[in-house]
């Protein structure tokens, strides 16, 4: 590793500020191995044009006395010298992450970031500068702060900046002695003395704070969770910066974004069995991969655990299957189809593509084993939300299953619905509510980060309404007509009807893009035409959806119409699909075409 020759530095400094002939050969950087005793240094990062590079650490004494003297009254060279004046009387050697890696070079940056919690756990002491922790000249005796205060630290849960950091994470964990300064250079404590304080800001149990990772490590989710409310500039740090908490190295890509969070979570599975890594609960209304996309999904982790096999066969021994099942729960390998896992599922009450995973953790000691929401499409299981109402409790023998959870992220892409349905309006049909508020006159526009809305439409002759969804899933278009009435005596309002009609679908959209995507299968040609029927509850009405794809678009028109039951129609509720060509356009039923143009 580089480190700075704390003396070496300081000697420059006073030469530079005494305006004497400055040692050019004098070496203030230089490799030594990490097995020397060194200072290091945890401190919030400033603009980036305030702190010191390793370019510039190396050619100051080379420097023009006005670009020195700029240089030299910087706040990220004033931590450097206010650290080495600390150092000096103790050690030779200081180690700052600013100017000791040259990030010019991607390797020694890969390098550096997969060594520094190592490098951090080896030094002697960590000096931690709280650059916004105010002093108090006439105070002989300067406090740590003891009680958030949101007025002085608004944007940090009324805690020092340091505290939200992501980098600084291990940087409290990995050194035995750290040592708080305040603003102006003044001790503030130590980090055993500091625990119960430390615990209460951090979610940081005071026995990691004091004795580091080394005896009864917790779980991967416990970990998470600690960074679950920091930040990091780049992206791609927020999983960097985890590394060696969760005891994995990986090489850095730089403009990978979320990807590096997944590239993360595959190491530590490919390094451990501990299945706390699917207990997390995104706050996202979206089906999808079984990692998480950030750690702030882990939030509400900080007290998980694992369970001992026994423990937790002994919560599902009425369901527990003949057998040894202990081999297959501590296995899960990495393919190219999904990660491979024996798991506990329950399919929920009146589904077959959606399940209740039980995982061998808990959220505490005495609590059943975490349970997660998995959905069925195309052999593969994908994570889904945990819904905003009650589920109700699942039903049929608990199986033992070997599955697949896919880990890649699933084909997205927009779609635009076209929807006519002023038929309905003549009939005495209202639209009166949508979630979200995504249509612009009669266009919807789906994304992956909002795959579906939801119109609801109220009859007031029969005092009756029905909801239709527009979603996408995995790249297939969908349509879904629910129209089960509940007790209308006292309705509830239409905001929370609709928002409750959407999480429904959200929660069943595997199911219901199931009939449509098998309607359009071996599709061929230029597009499709796909017609369903269903009859109205309370009414004599029968409901017709006509929608036409196009293979070649995004594009795709919807036409609702409504009409009196004439009591010969054959409705099956069921999607039929007409393949449209263009030599043969003409040919389809031009009473269906006629609704688009």
């Amino acid at each position: 590793m580089r480190l700075i020759n704390v003396q070496a530095f300081l000697d420059r400094d006073g030469w530079i500020k005494e305006g004497k002939l400055v040692d050019h050969d004098k070496n203030v950087l230089e490799f030594v191995d990490d097995k020397v005793e060194y200072a290091i240094l945890s401190h919030r990062w400033m603009e980036e044009a305030e702190e010191v590079d390793y370019r510039e650490m190396v050619k100051l004494a080379k420097m023009p006395p006005e670009e020195r003297h700029k240089i030299r009254e910087r706040g990220g060279y004033q931590k450097i010298l206010q650290s080495c004046k600390l150092a000096k009387d103790k050690y030779k050697w200081l180690w700052v992450d600013t100017c000791c890696i040259d990030k010019r070079s991607s390797a020694e940056l890969s390098e550096s970031i997969n060594s520094m919690y190592r490098w951090y756990e080896n030094a002697q002491v960590c000096y931690a500068y709280l650059h916004d922790v105010p002093d108090d000249p006439g105070d002989p005796d300067p406090q740590f702060p003891t009680t958030s205060d949101h007025r002085r630290y608004p944007d940090f849960c009324g805690w020092p900046e340091w505290f939200s950091r992501g980098w600084t994470l291990q940087e409290l964990i990995a050194p035995s002695t750290v040592q708080f300064f305040n603003k102006d250079w003044r001790s503030l404590g130590y980090k055993q003395r500091l625990a119960p304080t430390l615990e209460a800001i951090t979610g940081i149990p005071k026995h990691i704070l004091i004795h580091g990772l080394h005896g009864n490590r917790p779980c991967v989710a416990q970990i998470m969770s600690w960074a679950a409310r920091r930040r990091t500039t780049r992206v791609e740090d927020r999983a960097y910066s985890l590394m060696g908490l969760l005891a994995v190295n990986m090489p850095m890509l730089y403009g990978e974004g979320k990807k590096a969070f997944h590239r993360l979570q595959l190491e530590i599975i490919r390094a451990s069995n501990d299945q706390s890594i699917f207990a997390w609960d995104s706050e996202k209304e979206q089906l999808g991969s079984i990692l998480a996309d950030d750690p702030s999904d882990f939030h509400r982790c900080g007290r998980m655990e694992p369970m001992s096999h026994d423990e937790f066969i002994e919560f599902l021994k009425d369901d527990v299957p003949e057998g040894d099942i202990e081999d297959r729960l501590g296995t899960f390998p990495i393919t190219n189809r999904g990660i491979q896992i024996w798991l506990f599922l329950r399919p929920d009450r009146g589904s077959r593509s959606r399940f209740q995973a039980r995982l061998p953790c808990r959220n505490g000691r005495g609590d059943p084993p975490v349970t997660i929401l998995l959905a069925l499409w195309e052999s593969n299981y994908y994570r889904y939300p945990t819904p905003s109402f009650r589920l109700p409790p699942p039903e049929g023998p608990l199986q033992f299953r070997q599955v697949y959870l896919r880990y890649q992220d699933p084909p997205h892409c927009n779609t635009t619905f076209e929807v006519d349905d002023s038929t309905l309006t003549e009939n005495g049909f209202t639209c009166c509510d949508t979630h979200p508020k995504k249509f612009s006159e009669n266009t919807l526009t789906l994304t992956s980060t909002d795959p579906l809305c939801v119109k609801v439409y109220f009859d007031s002759q029969a005092k009756h309404r029905f909801s239709v969804g527009f979603g996408q899933f995995f790249g297939k278009r969908w349509i879904h007509v629910d129209s089960v009435e509940s007790n209308m005596i006292h309705p509830p309002p239409w905001k929370n009807y609709t928002k409750h009609k959407y999480s429904q679908m959200l929660v069943a959209t595997p199911e219901h893009a199931q009939p449509m995507s098998k309607a359009r299968s071996g599709s061929e040609g230029y597009g499709q035409i796909c017609v369903m029927q269903t009859h109205l509850p309370r009414t004599t009405k029968i409901l017709q959806i006509s929608s036409v794809m196009w293979n070649s678009s995004r594009m795709c028109g919807v036409k609702l119409n409504v009409f009196d039951d004439p009591g010969s129609c054959d409705v099956s509720g069921e999607w039929t699909a007409f393949n449209v060509d263009v030599g043969g356009f003409l040919h389809v039923s031009l009473a269906l075409i006629s609704l688009f143009i």
